[in-house]
C-alpha cells in the first residue's frame, strides 16, 4: 500500500482518512505516532472508528492519539493540544483527517503561534 502523504516538516506528515489496515503500513514507513483529527462517524457509518484504528495502531507498535476537530474551525484549545502532542509524541508523526487539510491547518496554527 502506498500512503498518500503530505510533508509538513522534517518529522510530521499529514494524510487523508486511514483505515485500521493501514496502520501496519504507517509503522513500516517509519512513523512512531499517529494523530487522528477526524471525529467518529463524521463521514457516516462506514467510516472506521477511532477505537478500531487505535487497536490496529497499537498492534503495529505506534503511539495513537484521537484529537477530533471540526473541519471548519479549530479552537485555540485544540491548537494548543496539537502543539503539545507535536512536542511530546515520538517522531516522526503522521496526522490524518478526511482529506489531510485540517491536520495541516492544525500543524501550521500550532507551529506559528
Amino acid at each position: 500500500m502506498s500512503l498518500p502523504l503530505q510533508t509538513l516538516s522534517a518529522d510530521v506528515c499529514a494524510a487523508p482518512q486511514l483505515s485500521p489496515e493501514a496502520m501496519a503500513d504507517v509503522a513500516r514507513a517509519g512513523f512512531k505516532s499517529v494523530i487522528n483529527n477526524r471525529p467518529d462517524f463524521e463521514g457516516g457509518p462506514d467510516q472506521p472508528t477511532s477505537a478500531s484504528i487505535e487497536a490496529a495502531a497499537q498492534a503495529a507498535g505506534l503511539q495513537y492519539v484521537h484529537l477530533p476537530v471540526s473541519g471548519a474551525y479549530q479552537s485555540p484549545e485544540e491548537i494548543a493540544r496539537f502543539a503539545e502532542l507535536l512536542k511530546t509524541l515520538p517522531k516522526p508523526i503522521l496526522a490524518f483527517c478526511r482529506s489531510g487539510a485540517r491536520s495541516g491547518k492544525l500543524f501550521y496554527a500550532a507551529t506559528t503561534a
